[in-house]
This record gives C-alpha cells, structure tokens and sequence, in this order.
C-alpha cells in the first residue's frame, strides 16, 4: 500500500522584539477561535497579568488539517443537555464551547489531532497521533492540547521567567514538561480515562544581562518529529533547527499511552542565542514533511518583503501597519505552499525521499 505524505499542518510564526506596543495584542477568551490568527486565547487573569520581560514574540499562527477535530468528551467539554430533567446548570454550561481541565480554560488550539499555542514569550506545536481515533477511548487531541496547556502553565508559573531581569536564573523547559505529562496521565486516567500520544516542540523566550544590556535568548524543547526552526530574514540564515527523534521511520518519539518516552528521560533542550527580528517557527510534520529546510526560509523571507513592500492585496499602507499584519501573514503562506506538496500526488517531498530510503512505496 503506497504511503501518503501527511496533511495536517500547524505553524506558529513569531518575531522577536525588544520594545512593547503600548497597547498589548493578547487575546480573550471570549474571542472567536479560527484556523489562523495573532495569538491564542488567554483567559482574563493571565491577559490581566503584567509581563516583565523586555522582550516579547509578535505573532501569527495558520492552521490546516486532513480531518476535523473531534470535540473533547466530558469532563472537558460540557455537552449540550439531552433530557429536561439535567440541571439548569449544567444546560448553561453546554453553551460555553470553549473546553476545561481542573476549573481552567484549557490553553491553545486544536487543529485535527495537533494542538498550537501561540504567545507572547512561549510557543509550541504537538503532533497528537492520529491511530488512536480508531482505539477504544483513543483521544489524540485532547493529550496534545493537555500537554501544551499545562507546559504553559509551569512556564508560566515559575516566576523569574517572566517578572524580573536577572540573569542568574535558569528556566527549565524540560522539568516543565515532565510535570505537564504527569498533570496530563493524572487528568486522562479513570474515571475519565482517555488514551492517545503526541509529540511536542515549543520555544521559551528568556534574557541575559550582557553587554550592558539585556539580550534575548531561546529555550527550545523537542521531543518527536515537530520542529523549531529559528530565521534570520536579512540573510535567509537558518540559525537554528531541531533535530528529528525517531524509534523507527514514521513512528517518533511520542508522549502517552504505552509509550517508554518520557520528557525526563528522551526531550533534548538547546539555548539558542538570537536577535531582536529573528524569526522563530513552531511547526507540525505536515509542514516540515512537505517542505525543505531552504523551501521554508525562502519562503518566509521573501513573503515577508512581499507584504512589508505594500505589494499584497488588502496589506495597509502605513508602515507600521504593515508591520503588524506580516505575521499572520507570513504563517498563511507557509501552510499553503506545504498543503500544495501535500495535496499534489506527483510533487516530491522530505517525507517521499526518507520514505524511499527505507524501501517503501511512495505516492507523491
């Protein structure tokens, strides 16, 4: 049976910069969630919680996947009342579809069996495996937006991270990690048993005091087949990349049921020193699958002149508008051009050459 390159893509595209907007771009909760935008929704208290970091991501995020997403069962996601006789609460409770986990708002966005979470100094993509929708309460989705949700969470909650300037404290990504997969088996466990795996990949931005002033440093965490993929645009450098984690080909490393992966033991964590407008990705196999190393940093390099030289339709003409919108922008065409390969039985791919290497038959 040939194999087929994936489909499903989830890119979260970031700049850096080192003054804040006056008017902070965080969103609420209650804002509508779409297969693209700046920034994932955030709850009240955190919207309403005062960062201290000199420097910050600016947004975008783009999504496509191969299948729907299935909605999360009880006790994350209160159903619509079936009987009359349920309490009128639990009625009031069906019309919120936004979906929770221990009393909060369960961060990111789900996109098939991905999850994306999109902020100002944090963000990842999980690659939930999709075989489990065909396992006996199998919920890949609902593990890979646990995970993401919880790893910020600790992120957020280890203080120094985000509320002061020095540069004698170290972040840990991969204890925050391991704490979110043990949160995520505790909250998937019976009586709300649900099973599935994910991979996961995200970016923690940090800053050092040198020189006189503070500089932007990057905590990368990988484990599996997403990637985090740092640009620097002027050059079309890639300055940074994860590394692929495989047992076997197309079987990664993965969080979850039956799985000996854990973060402790298997997630690798890199610092990576950057700069103020270096571009950082997030991204789901579908995209890095699909597309080349050089495909996506040609790709980024020369949509964001396009937008920034006035020459998209729609793009605002003042400048520093412009600015703003590139992102988003930016992250639609990257999906794009990923689920044109996707979608083209004849186009090769990343995925068709490793596939050929092992000996297997390769549609596309």
């Amino acid at each position: 049976m040939p194999i087929r390159k994936p489909t499903s893509s989830s890119v979260a595209f970031t700049v850096v910069h080192g003054q804040r907007p006056i008017v902070d771009r965080r969103w609420l909760s209650s804002q509508a969630i779409t297969d693209e935008g700046t920034r994932t929704p955030l709850p009240q208290a955190a919207v309403q919680r005062k960062p201290g970091s000199p420097f910050y991501f600016d947004t975008g995020y783009a999504l496509f996947a191969k299948r729907p997403s299935r909605p999360f069962p009880p006790p994350f996601l209160s159903l619509p009342s079936g009987s009359f006789s349920d309490p009128l609460s639990t009625h009031n409770r069906s019309r919120d579809r936004r979906s929770y986990v221990n009393g909060e708002m369960i961060r990111g966005i789900t996109n098939g069996d991905d999850a994306v979470l999109v902020g100002e100094n944090f963000i990842g993509a999980n690659d939930g495996v999709g075989a489990w929708a065909q396992k006996p309460r199998g919920h890949a989705a609902l593990w890979s937006r646990l995970i993401l949700h919880f790893w910020a969470l600790e992120a957020e909650r280890d203080i120094p991270v985000t509320t002061t300037a020095s540069s004698t404290f170290e972040p840990n990504p991969i204890r925050y990690l391991q704490t979110a997969y043990e949160q995520t088996v505790e909250a998937t466990s019976a009586p709300n048993e649900w099973k599935g795996t994910t991979t996961a990949c995200g970016a923690l931005l940090h800053h050092v005091h040198g020189s006189g002033a503070s500089e932007p440093i990057l905590y990368v965490t990988n484990l599996g087949d997403s990637q985090v993929m740092v640009i620097r645009p002027e050059t079309q450098e890639v300055v940074y990349k994860t590394i692929e984690q495989w047992h076997w080909f197309d079987c990664p490393r993965q969080l979850g049921t039956n799985s000996p992966d854990t973060p402790k033991a298997n997630a690798v964590m890199d610092t990576v020193k950057i700069k103020e407008g270096d571009v950082v990705l997030a991204m789901s196999d579908g995209v890095v699958d699909n597309l080349w190393e050089h495909e996506v940093s040609q790709n980024v390099h020369d949509n964001m002149q396009r937008w920034v030289s006035g020459k998209v339709d729609g793009a605002p003409g003042g400048s520093a508008e412009r600015a703003k919108g590139v992102m988003l922008y930016v992250a639609k065409e990257l999906v794009k051009a990923a689920k044109n390969i996707a979608e083209d039985p004849y186009a090769e791919s990343p995925f068709m050459e490793r596939a050929v290497e092992e000996g297997l038959a390769m549609e596309g």
